[in-house]
């Protein structure tokens, strides 16, 4: 177990092998980017064929993108850009911060999914979304969607999802969710993992510091970084999330 309150991010490193069992590329995350595509293409003022997916982690958003785009990933975690790679060898994928990383590139859309909430700060958000400015071609788009915001957080909300490989491995994913001060721009996401392998379990914690920011923040800053953006929903069962098409001017 973690020591409360100390970052881990343990999915990104020891237990990035836990990673493709939550959530299945072909389904949930296929959904999903349909609605990134349909929302690239309704917005981007240019023809779009290239897309940098910032914070791509293990790559299932990159497997479905790449049917519509040439897809080059960026993530700052060596274990999940190898799981990557397997999954989307003809991709191209670079070890980077999404709040340092320069390409010396640019594309027709970026796409920003989760990772963006690692951005506990405001100086660290202000510089992702500055990233992915800089890396999108006049009349690009980029497609951000935020895990919550001020406005859609729930307080201890607490989720669980099971899988299971073909080898018989068992995982049980526990996360919840809490924000000791809701004054600044931060929570706490803490994930156990109930883990059975040959019928034994074993338990494993996670902890993570997450940025959480108001709706007026987020479209403030985005346009502060220079995006002309455009707001909606997304709606995957139960929850809903905003999903921000950004366009870069100068098309």
């Amino acid at each position: 177990m973690s020591r409360e309150g100390q970052d881990t991010c343990r999915l990104y490193t020891d237990l990035a092998w836990l990673w493709p069992m939550w959530g299945d590329a072909a389904t949930e995350y296929a959904h999903y980017c349909q609605h990134v595509t349909d929302l690239i293409h309704q917005h981007a003022k240019r023809p779009v064929t290239s897309l940098l997916d910032i914070g791509c982690g293990g790559g299932k958003n990159v497997l479905n993108l790449k049917r519509h785009f040439n897809v080059t990933g960026l993530d700052l975690s060596a274990s999940m850009l190898a799981q990557a790679k397997a999954f989307n060898p003809e991709c191209k994928f670079v070890q980077d911060d999404m709040r340092t990383s320069r390409l010396g590139r640019a594309f027709d859309a970026v796409l920003m999914d989760d990772a963006i909430s690692h951005m506990n700060r405001r100086t660290d958000f202000e510089a992702a979304l500055l990233t992915a400015h800089a890396h999108l071609n006049p009349g690009g788009v980029l497609i951000v969607t935020p895990d919550v915001t001020t406005e859609t957080f729930q307080q201890n909300k607490t989720s669980t999802t099971l899988a299971q490989r073909d080898d018989g491995v068992e995982v049980v994913f526990i996360e919840n969710v809490y924000d000791p001060d809701p004054a600044d721009e931060q929570y706490e996401a803490t994930i156990l993992y109930l883990i059975r392998e040959n019928g034994c379990l074993r338990i494993e914690s996670d902890h993570w510091s997450l940025g959480v920011f108001s709706l007026d923040t987020w479209r403030r800053v985005l346009r502060e970084t220079g995006f002309e953006v455009y707001e909606g929903n997304y709606n995957a069962g139960e929850d809903q999330y905003v999903t921000f098409a950004c366009v870069k001017a100068g098309c």
